[in-house]
Parts: C-alpha cells; structure tokens; sequence
C-alpha cells in the first residue's frame, strides 16, 4: 500500500532496513542466545546518525517526529526486536527531557544522546507498580543542594548501559500520583546501583535491570519541569511512545509473514510447495490483511502525535493494541505454517514469537488500554450530548 511517505522518510527507512540486514542479520541468533547488548550495533546505528532522528535541531538531532522514530524501529524489529527496542528505549528515556527540560539540561545532555555518545533510559516500574503506575514507592527527599532518591526501579529496558536515567519518585507521599516528580540521574551518581540483568523469554539482546536508589543524592537542577508534575509527564510520555511499541510489534510481523511465505514457497508436500495448499494461502493472507491493517494504524497514530493534538491516547493505545495482538497472532501462525522447522532455533520465527509477546505487555498492558480505549470512548460520548 502506499503511505506517502517523504522522500527524507523514505531514506530514513531505506537506511534502517540496511543496517538490519547487513549488520544486525548476521548476529542476531548469537546476540538472542548470549544475551548479549549489541553495543557494535549501537555504534552504526550512531555513525548513520539514527540517534538524531528524535532530538530537536537546536540540540545537534534532526528534528523528526514520531513517525520517523516508527519507521526506524520498524525495519530493525523486522529482524531483531531485542536491538530494536535497545535503540528505542533511548528515545523513550529522552522524551520527557526533551519536552520538558530546562535550557541548561537540553544543553546539557541531549547533544551527547543525539551523536549516541550516550544511552538513556526512562525508570517508571517498580515491584509493586506496573500497570498501576501511580502506586510507585520511590522517593525523592527535599535536602539541601538536592533531592535524596531511595527505592527500586524493576524491568528497566537499557537499565546498566544507559549513561542518563530519567526516573519517576515521589516528592510528596501525601499527594500519590500528584506527588510525583521527575529527576535526571547519570550513571556514576553515588548510591545508585543496579540489581541482576534480568533473563527474558524474548528481547534478550536488550538488557533489562533492576535501578536500586539508596540515599542516591541528585543535585537541584536535575529536578524535570515543576514538582508534582512527574505524572503527568508520563502519562504524556506514554501516549507518545506506544506508537513506537506498535511498530516494533509491526517489525517482528512483517519479519515473520516474509519468513512464512519463504518457507511455503520452498517447501515440498505431497510433491507441491506448500504455498499451493489452500490451507496455508488462506493464512498467509490472513496474516497478511493483519500487518497492513497494524501499518496503516501504527502510521496514522504516529502522525496524529506529530500533528499536535492535544489529545492522543486513543490513537496511541489503538495502534498500540492492534500491532502487538497482530504481531503475536502473525507469529504464532508463522511457525505453525513452518512446522516442526519454525520450533526449531534454526528458523527466525521461533524467536519472532518469543519476541511478541512482550509487545502486548509493556508501555500498558493490552488489557489497560482496551480500559484506557473505553475512557475516550465515554468523554467523547460526553462532549457530544
């Protein structure tokens, strides 16, 4: 289908598809099986200036929008998710800085994100706050010269090989969610220290840690935006980034269809290649109908963020939803479609189905945002009557 897309967005993607099938192709299977942080990848992803892409011009990026950041993660979740969201999660823990950052922290920090000097990552979830993301226990104590952070950070995706942290505490325990701030924390701040690497069922390539804070000092200018205004912050955040969550469910879909339909059409059964079986035309086109429906969506999302709406949380938890059910279903048919073979490691769609299912969960389980969906839903019903 055609999507209209720029010429700058169409090298973009071009550019992206390139760096996944020439460098990140020939080691995903060993990056999945050690679960090891695709540190060289990072590195060309940094020299094609793919870090640029969602950091202002005034602040040495490029100036793009969410649709770019989409098209990018896209192509590299079409091979590998885990170095996908690796790349992604920079971009998740630059946002709130980004649109909420004083003059001195952009000036600070964003030019060594955007060059990929460095790595960030956004510190919300905690043990007991998932979904429930106004139930977090991390503080943040008013001191002389700062804010003394302590509590823990849990499933924190870049958690260990980002150098900048934006992370989420209370200010104020009286005021529950109004009560929480957001902080800029580097790397080498005394008292903060990271828990075990976790071990995934799928993404293994990324690394996802737990941040410990103890008596962890922060000076008074790492302070985001206004006290109390953390929450808000993130919810803001979130709609804005699920459309990236939808494109990488996008990728791993589109990886799968293609390697379904390669299987099909080499695989011989009953002396005819598989393809020929009504059977399997009949799922290969059905998983088919489902990725364009998830592109056309995740790409529509996307531009309603870029337009300045006001208000996009449908949008976002739509395409956020429909990719990561679609990915999960294309993959499970996908190995379904390669039998014996798609179980096997030997074959991409083994781990594309390992990789899915964390699409449905993370950034709003799939089940809040179907709530999340129904809220609009109601006000909009509202403001017509």
């Amino acid at each position: 289908m055609e999507y209209f897309l720029t010429e700058e967005q169409k090298t973009i993607k071009s550019l992206a598809r390139k760096i996944a099938e020439e460098r990140i192709l020939p080691v995903r299977a060993e990056l999945d099986e050690k679960e090891e942080f695709p540190w060289a990848i990072m590195k060309d992803l940094a020299d094609a200036d793919m870090f640029r892409v969602f950091v202002p011009k005034e602040y040495e990026g490029l100036g793009y929008g969410c649709l770019e950041l989409c098209l990018v993660v896209e192509e590299l979740s079409r091979i590998c998710s885990g170095v996908a969201v690796s790349y992604a999660a920079s971009a998740l823990g630059s946002f709130i800085l980004i649109d909420y950052g004083s003059e001195e922290q952009k000036r600070k920090y964003l030019p060594d994100i955007a060059s990929g000097k460095k790595l960030t990552a956004f510190a919300l979830s905690e043990p007991t706050a998932g979904s429930d993301a106004a139930a977090i226990k991390t503080t943040a104590e008013k001191v002389e010269g700062g804010y003394v952070l302590n509590g823990t950070k849990q499933f924190i995706t870049n958690g260990g090989e980002a150098e900048i942290y934006t992370v989420i505490a209370l200010t104020d325990k009286t005021r529950g969610a109004r009560g929480a701030s957001a902080f800029i924390v580097e790397k080498d701040t005394p008292g903060f220290s990271f828990g075990k690497k976790e071990k995934k069922m799928g993404i293994r390539a990324s690394a996802t840690r737990e941040l410990i804070f103890r008596n962890c000092l922060v000076p008074e200018e790492n302070l985001i935006g206004k006290l109390g205004m953390g929450f808000l912050m993130t919810m803001r955040l979130l709609d804005r980034s699920r459309p990236g969550i939808g494109a990488q469910a996008l990728g791993i879909a589109q990886g799968a269809l293609e390697a379904a339909v390669d299987y099909a059409q080499q695989r011989i059964q009953f002396g005819h290649p598989l393809i020929s079986q009504p059977v399997v035309q009949d799922m290969l086109a059905e998983m088919a109908i489902q990725v364009e429906a998830a592109r056309a969506l995740v790409y529509a999302a996307a531009r309603t963020v870029d337009s300045g709406a006001r208000n996009f949380t449908e949008a976002s938890a739509m395409a956020k939803v429909f990719a990561s059910d679609t990915a999960m279903k294309v993959t499970t048919d996908a190995v379904q479609i390669c039998g014996g073979a798609g179980y096997m490691k030997d074959y991409p769609v083994e781990k594309m189905m390992r990789d899915a299912k964390i699409t449905q969960i993370y950034e709003g389980a799939n089940q809040v945002l179907r709530n999340a969906i129904a809220v609009e839903l109601r006000k909009r019903k509202a403001r017509t009557e």
